[in-house]
């Protein structure tokens, strides 16, 4: 059964064909037709003067472009397909998959983040390890992108978290792919509506932009019905261009969210969307809002900062989201007084354990009386903590488990503790995940609450163990920021 999923959790990077033809733009149609038989290779990535992607030849570009119409000493952005898309070396086997067949591409260019190309992928070579059910599955998750069509993505997505469950996937896993799902839907939604807001006369944005997705999106780490939480970062514009480029992007919010709620994404009820004027900003009113963030300190600040520091890119120019990033890193690191309030509210919000150690449920909310909140009493201590530790740190990574290892890395964190807190993570997200997977295929609303007696006395104990680990991280992220040990 595992053949039947593991698929869902490989990367692109470990298909890549080896040895790929990448040749600059500048080399003439003979050497490319030269390297291509050399290496019996039937693509060849070009690059720019920077290294950088800048297109592909295949065969089909040979028979189409070169061959009886070219006498070898064109350059080859002469007879090159550009612009190319691409799929990213991190990216997931099935979206590349499901990418490729989509269009009804043989082989696609790989790049890393700064967009340098890596080697290509093939169609054929990726099926392989996919079989029919698995390819059904896939298709299900790449669905067209009408609102009919995304829906079924989201229910699609459900049941492949259930199978990968059944599986034994670890749950930080399943919770990365179903955050890159979402981020796919998210894309998908914006592309779907530049476009329809190009035939209505609204023409092409105004100004560049990203897409930003923050809370457990930006950790990629979604369960399986998130809220929304995203913003706009513009690129800067005139003031006297306020009203007619601001208008674009308030209509593109208005659009995109509204289907993001159609879809399964319910309306942040902290508002805690690009509609609001204070998650859609120009890229100089975001660094200066992080520099007033840092100065200022009020309660709305915290708050404020708190929710939106695990941003990530989603959609765009995405290098603005990783300028503000730098920005944000370099503020945190050069503001201590402004962590240690922090500090102070994230301690408000502690584990779910009372005295001598025993499971602390619910007593104000009476319809989930004697039960768990795993995420505001469970992950939610341990995300805000490790934050805090990797802010101060200058690390940049915002997901859980990258930050455990960065700060692993730089030696905050000991062997053990990184272990606990690994261990601590994985036990929680996937006992709230699967009580998640329980309540949709009962027809019961999905929560963040487990109740005690539906887990085993071996999982309890080792859930009690891991919020003592969680707690015990919090003490000392306390004794680090105000010197209080008790």
């Amino acid at each position: 059964m595992q053949s039947q999923t593991k698929i869902f959790s490989q990367l692109v990077r470990d298909y890549l064909r080896a040895n790929p033809v990448i040749i600059g733009q500048d080399a003439s149609v003979a050497d490319l037709l030269g390297r291509m038989a050399a290496q019996k290779r039937s693509s060849a990535l070009i690059t720019n003067g920077e290294g950088k992607l800048a297109g592909i030849v295949t065969e089909q570009d040979v028979v189409r472009r070169i061959a009886l119409r070219c006498d070898g000493h064109e350059p080859l952005s002469d007879v090159m397909t550009s612009p190319v898309q691409v799929i990213g070396i991190d990216d997931y086997l099935y979206y590349a998959i499901s990418r490729m067949r989509r269009f009804g591409w043989r082989h696609m260019p790989v790049v890393d983040i700064e967009g340098r190309p890596m080697g290509v992928i093939d169609l054929h070579r990726a099926l392989a390890v996919a079989g029919e059910q698995v390819v059904q599955a896939i298709e299900r998750l790449s669905h067209e992108g009408s609102l009919d069509g995304l829906r079924e993505i989201k229910a699609a997505q459900v049941d492949l978290a259930h199978d990968l469950f059944a599986d034994h996937v670890p749950a930080p896993e399943i919770q990365a792919l179903i955050s890159h799902v979402n981020s796919d839907i998210h894309r998908r939604i914006v592309e779907a509506q530049l476009a329809a807001m190009a035939e209505e006369g609204w023409g092409e944005p105004p100004v560049a932009f990203a897409l930003i997705i923050m809370g457990s999106g930006g950790r990629g780490e979604n369960y399986l019905y998130p809220d929304q939480d995203n913003g706009f970062i513009l690129d800067d514009y005139p003031d006297e261009e306020h009203d007619r480029i601001d208008g674009f992007f308030i209509e593109l919010a208005e659009r995109m969210t509204h289907d993001l709620d159609a879809v399964g994404f319910p309306y942040c009820r902290g508002w805690v969307m690009a509609t609001n004027p204070v998650w859609r900003k120009t890229r100089s009113q975001w660094r200066a809002q992080v520099g007033l963030w840092g100065r200022k300190r009020s309660t709305i600040a915290l708050q404020y900062s708190d929710i939106f520091f695990d941003f990530q890119g989603a959609f765009g120019a995405v290098r603005f989201a990783e300028e503000l990033r730098d920005a944000v890193t370099h503020m945190a690191k050069e503001s201590p007084a402004f962590l240690s309030e922090l500090q102070q509210e994230v301690a408000r919000t502690g584990v779910a354990l009372g005295w001598f150690g025993r499971l602390r449920t619910e007593n104000d909310e009476p319809e989930h009386k004697g039960k768990l909140d795993l995420k505001h009493s469970g992950t939610m201590p341990l995300v805000s903590n490790l934050r805090l530790l990797a802010l101060r740190e200058g690390v940049a990574e915002t997901g859980t488990r990258a930050r455990i290892d960065a700060l692993h890395g730089v030696g905050v964190l000991d062997d053990d503790t990184a272990d606990y807190l690994r261990g601590a993570f994985r036990h929680i997200t996937g006992v709230l995940l699967r009580q998640q997977l329980r309540d949709f295929r009962a027809g019961e609303p999905v929560t963040n609450y487990v109740a005690p007696d539906a887990l085993s006395e071996r999982e309890r104990d080792i859930l009690v163990d891991s919020l003592k680990a969680i707690e015990e991280l919090g003490k000392r992220v306390r004794q680090d920021f105000t010197g209080d040990i008790f």
